[in-house]
């Protein structure tokens, strides 16, 4: 059996009100994710908010509780869907279908009845059901128990409220009101928190294999509900899996999964750096009624930024635009996720940090940028020399904290980006390719200083990957 170790290392996300999220937002709708995007609505019962919120699972018989939730009878969800009603639909998919249900106390529920068994025998689906549902995150929608019975595969999750990220960019939820940049951010942030934690802070660790726009419900305050992470997969520290049945949903999967199976987190990193790009755009990752260079988001968004037209790619229905400083930040963190190459794409932490970077800046930071540059230009220098043809990338930052971390994590710079200030002089470090070394972790070191109007000078190599140039002296 597969134990529960560890706790959320995320800090809690400030709560941010419904009128500061959504410009003309009248009421709030609830919804459970499905599979493949098509919901109902379903109108939000009268609020208890204030009021003490009891155990879902609180006045259930005793007799069928387990020690993380509940084991449900087919009668008890029989009971609590209606028998299955087509009125209580509320989602469905490649999955199954996802039903809404009332418990005997009293509790809304959503009921996924899996289709096909998902091709596991009964040890099998309680082993990975029962580790799953020993994880708790405040962004990760609760898995309150299941159903094994007959042929019957069930899994019973807590009822989330105000619709999905899909419905709120592209469907059902756009008549209440565009979602600002800031509850965007907020919703992803609280995304990125939830895989961080299932990534890194718990063991076995947990790989989602869909995350998508339509399994990131949203509360009443705006907050991510990760959901469907219950058909997840459970790896053990360092593991890769090669599977012969490829999960996930067209245009979110990633190509090194789709192509061979490979499945490890950073398929889920790869994406969420879709989802990423899906919330900046309001563009689906993959839409036919576009023009043939428009229909892949990923492709068409790195030819954008490729040809300095990454402003044009805002959703335009925001009425207030990120700054583009902002904008450019969350691009990069999305080009990092969506790297070809799975070793190079960052850890969900690492994303965490670079998203929240910008959003709750203290004091000394807020003071010391008013007198600081927020232009931001892409640029690259072609090593001509090389036998190879390496393209050297430059970066001339200004602010190192919010690109570099600290001096002992020189991968969390962001390739192409040039932050320029004029300084006297700068620190010039250069970062080698992972290859180089066998733990495949990279290279660096500083390599000397370079005065105002200098151009850097590096070796001829196709292991130079860029140059760092530290803003400062």
């Amino acid at each position: 059996m597969f134990s529960y170790l560890g706790r959320s290392k995320s800090s809690d996300v400030e709560t941010m009100s419904q009128c500061s999220s959504v410009h003309h937002h009248d009421r709030a709708y609830s919804s459970h994710s499905g599979d493949d995007g098509s919901f109902g609505t379903i109108p939000k019962h009268a609020s208890s908010y204030g009021l003490p919120t009891a155990s879902p699972l609180v006045g259930l018989p005793e007799i069928s509780h387990l020690g993380w939730g509940h084991w449900f009878t087919l009668r008890d969800l029989e009971m609590a869907t209606h028998h299955f009603s087509a009125t209580n639909i509320i989602g469905e998919g490649g999955y199954g279908v996802v039903y809404k249900g009332l418990l005997v106390n009293g509790t809304e529920v959503a009921v996924k009845r899996l289709v096909n068994n998902m091709g596991q025998a009964e040890k099998e689906f309680r082993v990975e059901v029962e580790a799953i549902g020993h994880v708790r995150h405040k962004n990760l929608v609760r898995l309150l128990g299941y159903c094994i019975e007959g042929v019957h595969r069930m899994l019973v999750y807590e009822y989330v409220n105000n619709g999905n990220l899909e419905q709120w960019i592209h469907g059902a939820m756009r008549h209440h009101g565009t979602l600002t940049w800031e509850a965007r951010i907020k919703v992803l942030l609280g995304t990125a928190k939830a895989l961080a934690y299932l990534h890194e802070s718990i063991e076995p660790k947990v790989v989602h294999r869909d995350i998508k726009s339509s399994n990131i419900l949203i509360d009443t305050d705006f907050n991510a509900k990760v959901s469907d992470f219950g058909l997840a997969k459970l790896l053990d520290s360092g593991e890769s899996h090669i599977t012969t049945r490829v999960m996930g949903t067209f245009g979110y999967v990633a190509p090194e999964y789709a192509n061979s199976g490979l499945l490890n987190e950073k398929s889920d990193i790869y994406s969420f750096g879709v989802l990423l790009l899906e919330a900046i755009t309001a563009r689906d990752p993959v839409d036919y009624s576009r023009p043939a260079n428009e229909v892949n988001l990923v492709e068409w968004l790195k030819v954008m930024v490729g040809t300095r037209r990454a402003e044009e790619v805002v959703d335009s229905n925001l009425e207030v635009k990120p700054t583009t400083r902002t904008l450019k930040r969350a691009l990069l963190v999305a080009l990092r996720c969506i790297d070809p190459d799975p070793e190079k794409r960052p850890k969900m932490s690492q994303v965490v940090r670079m998203l929240d970077a910008d959003e709750v800046p203290n004091r000394e930071d807020r003071r010391n940028r008013k007198s600081r540059t927020t232009s931001m230009e892409f640029e690259s220098v072609k090593d001509t020399g090389s036998s190879v043809g390496d393209e050297i990338s430059i970066i001339r930052v200004e602010d190192t904290d919010s690109i570099a971390p600290s001096s002992s994590q020189p991968s969390c710079s962001i390739a192409g980006a040039s932050l320029v200030r004029p300084v006297e002089s700068v620190k010039v470090f250069l970062i080698c390719l992972p290859s180089m070394n066998r733990d495949r972790t990279g290279s660096w070191g500083m390599i000397g200083m370079l005065r105002r109007g200098e151009k850097p000078m590096y070796r001829k190599s196709s292991d130079i990957k860029l140059i760092f140039i530290h803003g400062g002296t």
